[in-house]
């Protein structure tokens, strides 16, 4: 019995995705200076993945 291609493995598929964890947000934040040591990690202002 073959497998159903809905059921591939996940390295397998390659996409963008669209949403950035929060890790990666405060990473971009730190690059473009808009990030301090200390600050709240909740509610953190739009970033988009480049």
């Amino acid at each position: 019995m073959s497998q159903h291609p809905s059921l591939k493995s996940a390295s397998k598929i390659i996409a963008k995705r669209n949403v950035l964890k929060r890790f990666e947000r405060i990473d971009i934040l730190r690059e473009r200076g808009k990030w301090k040591e200390g600050d709240r990690a909740t509610a953190l202002p739009k970033t988009k993945s480049e």
